[in-house]
This record gives structure tokens, sequence and C-alpha cells, in this order.
């Protein structure tokens, strides 16, 4: 496109571009759009015999080239809305899935809301979860944990962005986070639980890796928690932690052999298994 056209035909191009990557070629054409040209989607709908000028059409062509590429469009305006939160995001971040929503729900429904608590979210990532339940509990108390320190950066500058009080960043890989935490109420996490030969991967290599792979059988890191956060965890303390669809029955295993009780998994929109709860039975003392 050497000569400057108007949006509708770039839209219309873009469009086209994106087919063989994006489920929604059209959405991401109009996102990207907007975003070079600093207005909103609804504002391209209005005028679209409109004609950006050369230096922004070649802005859009090289986002769509990129989105053509396979990265992500929340990598690409640096930004995912996560429970109506405007949520920044980087390559050493996972984007937050519209599925991980209901991890939140799952939290607000089984703890108490209106109660003093304090909450773990292990590997936070963005701050998706976290940042979600200070949103909706002001009053809880929340340590927001990452092995890496990138990525916790990120979910920092989310809080300040968003003026969201009462989180407490640590870095350290799972509950290595929590030393001396032994009441916690709750712990909450999305683990990678991708395995290692899952030939889904190719469609997410723009994502961290280790944000997404667990071992050979994708539950190297759902283990780890479930063995070692009941020392972290007061009597009846809530472990909620999502998983991939085929993996609620291991999941369930893991946490009654390591004396959960109440254990049940939550099934998302789609009707799939995504998250799994269990309550600890007993505290043992904080494990290191």
């Amino acid at each position: 496109m050497a000569d400057p056209i108007d949006i509708a035909r770039l839209l219309r191009w873009g469009s086209s571009q994106l087919e063989a990557v994006s489920p929604s070629p059209g959405l991401d054409a109009e996102i990207l759009l907007a975003r070079v040209l600093k207005t909103d989607r609804s504002h391209l709908r209005a005028w679209p015999e409109k004609t950006p000028d050369t230096l922004q059409q070649r802005e859009f062509e090289v986002l769509v080239q990129r989105r053509a590429g396979g990265t992500p469009i929340a990598y690409l305006t640096g930004e995912k809305e996560f429970w109506s939160l405007a949520l920044r995001v980087s390559p050493d971040t996972l984007v937050p899935r519209p599925e991980t929503e209901k991890l939140v729900e799952t939290a607000l429904a089984l703890l108490d809301t209106q109660a003093t608590l304090r909450i773990a979210d292990l590997g936070t990532g963005s701050g998706a979860i976290a940042l979600a339940l200070a949103s909706e509990c002001p009053q809880w108390q929340i340590i927001a944990t990452d092995k890496h320190p990138d990525a916790l950066r990120v979910a920092r500058n989310n809080a300040t962005r968003l003026s969201l009080q009462h989180l407490d960043f640590r870095q350290g890989d799972w509950l290595q986070a929590l030393t001396g935490e032994n009441e916690l109420d709750a712990i909450i996490s999305n683990p990678p639980y991708v395995a290692a030969d899952d030939p889904h991967l190719q469609t997410l290599k723009q994502e961290p890796s280790h944000a997404l792979v667990a071992g050979t059988d994708g539950l190297d890191a759902i283990r780890e928690i479930i063995t070692r956060s009941n020392g972290h965890l007061r009597t009846q303390g809530w472990l909620l932690l999502e998983h991939g669809a085929d993996q609620g029955p291991a999941v369930r295993e893991l946490m009654e052999s390591a004396r959960y009780h109440v254990v049940h998994t939550i099934r998302d929109d789609a009707g799939l298994e995504r998250i799994t709860a269990g309550r600890c039975s007993s505290s043992q003392g904080a494990h290191t």
C-alpha cells in the first residue's frame, strides 16, 4: 500500500491478513488501527472515509504483520482487559485469559468478602488475579508472588496505576515466597499446566514458556503447590487452582492425597473442568 488509503480499506486489508492467525481478524484490525490513530473503535466506524497519513498507515501495516506472525494482540497494544481492569502486559507475562476470571469468581464465592482475610496469589504475572480480588475486596491483605522480577515489576506497576492497596509483592518460586506465612486464609494460583510436548504450544510461542509449561504431564507446578501449601494455610483455609480441562481428576486426587477435604471442581462457561478447590484439614507449620 504505497499511497494513503481510507480507514475502511485499511481495515479490510488488515482483516484479510489476519484470517489465518486470529479467530477475530476484524476485531484485531480495529484494535490495532485505533491504537495507531489514538482513538477508539467507534471512531473508525463513524468515519470510515477518513484517510490516515502515510506514517500511520505504515505503523498499522507493521502491527498487522507482527500479529500475523503470532504476536498476541495484547503485546502489540501493551494492554489487556481482565475483570474490567485495564492491565498492562508485556512479553514477560502471560496474557490474562477470560477463563481465569472463573478463578476470581470462585474465590469470591467461597471466601468471606466482608472479612479481613490474608490471601496469596502464586505466580501473579501481570497481577490479574491479585488485582481483581483487591478491586472487589479492598480490605483483604493480598500477597502476590512471582519468581521472575520483570513480571513482578509489571504487576506492581499495574497496582500503582490502578490505585489498588493492601498488596504485598514478593519474589520467589511458588511457596518459597511465603516463608513465615502459616495462617493464610487462601492460596490461589493459575500456574503453568501445559505438558512439554503439547502441540498447542506452537500457537503460544510468543508467550513466556515458564508461564505455560510444567513438565511432561503438565502437573509439576500444581503438584508442588498442593504438596507444600497446607503448611501455609490456616485450618479450613482454601486452596484454589486453575488447571487444564482434562486435569480435573488428577488434581482432585493430588489434593485428597495431601489431606485436603471438600475437594471439588468448578466448570467454566464452556462446561469444561477448570478450577479445583479444597480446604486444608490441619495446619502443619510453614514449609520452606
